[in-house]
């Protein structure tokens, strides 16, 4: 009979990372914005930035909304939240149909509205998957995250058919919002934690021990260690933010390719995304977390500096450098949990994670920003790839500090150890 429920249990953990796959694969579309970039900038006549504000801030809310999404998770489950997660952004791209009057009804739909359900459906498969893979905590998070780096690969040949066949970027926003809607909602409806003492058995039959004891939010903020790594996640995602959010247009402009080369430079880019959500995520099994990111900040610092000099109307270059960046840029979302798992336990990571969030999307206002304003101003990306290359090296000095916290119970027992000396 045990051996029967537990073939049971492995089979639904299967299930279950395979739904939440589905799921990020309809979110992550979100990184196929640079396909519509142009189109609207041309449409309202306008340059990078003002357009962009829609994806800024779609990003920009997902961190607030994760951290939202997680608290209510803890209240009531995975799969209220991740079906309202799916109706916010399935609804908020659906209505930026209606965004062709004004760009400010963009940034309301596509911006606003698509980023609340970003971020509320974004932290489901986060904090549910490693709860049935406690053996494997770096494959969990680099799988519940894979998707999401994946679903723009899906998305530009499908938008660009839409756009091509409607003429306009508004139609593809309304149908592609519908089926969204349908692909999270309905991945959303096989969320659930497993069953009590789940991890507990997996642990035992791994071999692995519980390292970590138990903390909360509250708990974490008082430590250095969390604002650290709030420091990691946003330096590395600014990095790559900087490529996604004018992805198409750059692989003209810096690496001289067609328009078709173009939107196949961003397919090659989601590719990358989805494989170092994966791939770096499961090195830390090996090597640790704190040594993937400082392995991907000196990485990135030496590519983004060359992106300008080697990748310059030289497309094969700039795309084999971008493809190595942005499986850093995914690699720091599949590491950035277990990292959290490994200090803070693997039970808090939608908790403590959640508001860790709030990184990326400020993170918009870091390399993109500056990448979008200094194009405008002076017609090159130069200037904004050598400072994110320089941003990159200096970043190195954050994983070399950071080490672990001490539990609440060992600063407990410190606290009484000094009272009693005295």
């Amino acid at each position: 009979m045990a051996s029967q429920a537990a073939s049971q249990n492995v089979t639904n953990r299967w299930v279950i990372a395979a739904a939440a796959v589905v799921m990020q694969l309809g979110l992550g579309a979100v990184y196929a914005w640079s396909v519509f970039r142009e189109p609207l900038s041309n449409h309202y006549g306008t340059g990078i930035t003002e357009v962009n504000v829609a994806f800024f801030l779609a990003i920009l809310l997902i961190g607030f909304a994760a951290f939202v999404g997680g608290r209510w998770m803890q209240r009531s489950g995975p799969r209220i939240v991740g079906i309202t997660g799916g109706v916010f952004y399935g609804v908020g791209i659906f209505l930026a149909w209606f965004a062709g009057a004004n760009y400010v009804i963009l940034w309301l739909t596509y911006g606003l509205l698509a980023g609340i359900g970003l971020g509320l459906g974004y932290i489901v498969p986060l904090q549910t998957l490693p709860k049935w893979f406690p053996d494997r905590p770096g494959l969990a998070t680099g799988l519940a995250v894979a998707g999401f780096g994946g679903g723009s690969g899906l998305t530009v040949p499908v938008a660009q058919w839409l756009m091509s066949a409607t003429g306009s970027p508004f139609p593809a926003f309304g149908i592609l919002g519908i089926g969204y809607l349908i692909m999270v909602t309905g991945a959303a409806f096989f969320m659930k934690n497993p069953p009590e003492g789940y991890g507990a058995t997996e642990q035992e039959e791994s071999g692995a021990e519980e390292e970590a004891p138990e903390w909360s939010f509250g708990t974490a903020l008082k430590t250095w260690q969390w604002y650290v790594m709030w420091g990691i996640l946003f330096l590395n995602v600014t990095a790559g933010l900087a490529l996604i959010s004018d992805a198409r247009a750059m692989a003209t402009s810096v690496g001289g390719a067609p328009t078709a080369l173009a939107l196949t430079f961003v397919v090659i880019l989601a590719v990358a995304n989805a494989l170092g959500r994966v791939g770096w995520a499961s090195l830390s099994d090996y090597i640790g977390p704190r040594n993937v990111f400082l392995t991907m900040f000196l990485v990135q610092a030496v590519l983004f500096l060359l992106l300008p000099i080697l990748g310059y109307g030289a497309f094969v270059i700039f795309t084999i450098l971008s493809f190595i960046i942005l499986t850093c840029y995914g690699g720091g979302f599949g590491t950035m949990p277990a990292f959290i798992g490994s200090y803070f336990g693997a039970e808090n990571i939608g908790t403590i994670y959640g508001p860790l969030l709030t990184a990326w999307g400020i993170a918009t206002l870091g390399a993109p920003l500056l990448l979008a304003l200094s194009t405008d101003a002076t017609g090159s990306y130069d200037l904004a790839l050598y400072i994110t290359a320089g941003i990159m090296l200096v970043s190195t000095i954050l994983p070399l500090i950071i080490r672990p916290p001490k539990s609440p119970r060992e600063e407990e027992a410190a606290g009484t150890e000094a009272e009693a000396g005295a």
